[in-house]
């Protein structure tokens, strides 16, 4: 039903099923969720959700010391026709209805931020042009919350770009009702030193659809967990991400999709590729299929490219069945170094080093930039894609 691999010395990649006698929405993974902070202790970096996580890289973000400054952030929105755009404060009843925080650092967002963003596509709209969201950082700290509603029948593409330097901690909620489509990409293209932590919680209506293409490529520290939940049967979410982590980075995707209801249906494919020293990579695959999600079909894969010496791997696929009643589902890992035998196909027919590996790098994540959907956003991404391999053979 299920492979895990494990390739090369240095990358770790574990795999398990599971059938669980009873059902938490937190999973093995994680704490009990919560919007109060209290709930949570201040981790020490022994915990199973922080232990590959560097704290003391986070600023404060963990234990409470980070304090939110007034040239933090700065978050504009550009619409289509028809699309409703909001800043409300902390009491509207629209927050919070796609799950609580399930770490620290996400519930002291969620009790921190004083205005969120609330853009809303009404039912039965179909927009032809993407909404777009720049979130900049100037050198702040800050504590952010964002809300994607789309009404019933309604279809929308989000794009949602991070730019600049920033401390921020952040709850994202994607809200579909039922028959909706939405898109969204999400692009963490941060200078340097920054530190993103942020959770993104998902609920899918009645025979909504839900695709996520989450591209990380800047920043310090990235550490990610999106989540997906179905608020009634034939909803479908595919998960999709693409990393390049650098020398010195470390970027962590922490994925839960909850199958809470029958027949629905999720795929996860996540690409990373990485190089120099001490660049650090963390893969958690979670997937839970309760005892009431009779036919559910899901699957999540995860593949690593390691470019050079120095990098590190880490991926988790989980799969924990309540149910055999199911369709299918399975999962798949495998981390492994540059292939010598296709560099070397590419030059023994003319091609040059540099432009062969390139060109098996383009190739590595090629099926990913083509889910993204928004030309220019492809085309920044393969030009960011070149820039870095550029920078290794320099």
């Amino acid at each position: 039903m299920a492979e895990a691999q494990n390739i090369p010395v240095g990358s770790t990649t574990a795999g398990s099923i599971a059938v669980a006698a009873e059902s938490t929405v937190a999973t093995r993974m994680s704490a009990p969720p919560s919007f109060d902070v209290a709930d949570f202790p201040v981790p020490h970096g022994r915990e199973e959700e922080w232990r590959f996580t560097p704290l003391e890289r986070l600023r404060g973000l963990h234990d409470g010391t980070a304090t939110a400054t007034d040239a933090g952030l700065k978050v504009a929105v550009e619409a289509p026709e028809g699309v409703t755009v909001e800043t409300v404060g902390r009491d509207d009843a629209r927050l919070g209805r796609t799950g609580a925080p399930v770490d620290r650092v996400a519930a002291q967002a969620y009790s921190a931020f004083t205005q969120a963003s609330v853009v809303t596509v009404p039912k039965e709209t179909v927009l032809t042009e993407p909404i777009r969201i720049a979130v900049h950082g100037e050198g702040g700290t800050a504590y952010g919350h964002q809300v994607v509603e789309l009404g019933a029948f309604a279809e929308a593409l989000v794009v949602i770009d991070h730019t600049g330097d920033a401390v921020l901690a952040a709850n994202v909620e994607y809200v579909l009702g039922d028959g909706a489509k939405l898109t969204v990409v999400s692009v963490q293209d941060w200078d340097d030193k920054a530190v993103h932590v942020a959770q993104h919680n998902a609920l899918v209506g009645r025979d909504a659809s839900f695709k996520s293409v989450v591209v990380t490529f800047g920043g310090d520290v990235v550490r990610l967990n999106p989540r997906v939940a179905y608020a009634g049967p034939g909803g479908e979410a595919e998960l999709f991400g693409l990393y390049f982590t650098d020398a010195g980075q470390h970027q962590e995707h922490r994925l839960l999709v909850d199958h809470n209801v029958a027949h629905c249906k999720s795929n996860v494919v996540y690409k990373g590729a990485l190089q120099g020293d001490d660049a650090h990579a963390v893969w958690i695959g979670d997937v839970l299929i309760e005892a009431k999600a009779e036919g559910t079909d899901t699957y999540e894969m995860n593949r690593n490219l390691v470019l050079t010496d120095g990098a590190r791997v880490d991926s988790v696929p989980n799969l924990e069945i309540e149910t055999g009643e199911i369709v299918g589902a399975g999962h798949a890992s495998a981390t492994g170094r540059f292939d010598d035998e296709q560099l070397f196909y590419l030059m023994a027919r003319g091609i040059p080093e540099k432009d062969a590996r390139r060109l098996v790098v383009r190739g590595f994540f090629a099926e990913l930039v083509q889910q993204i959907g928004v030309p220019d956003i492809e085309e920044r991404l393969i030009a960011k894609i070149e820039e870095e391999l550029e920078a290794a053979v320099a």
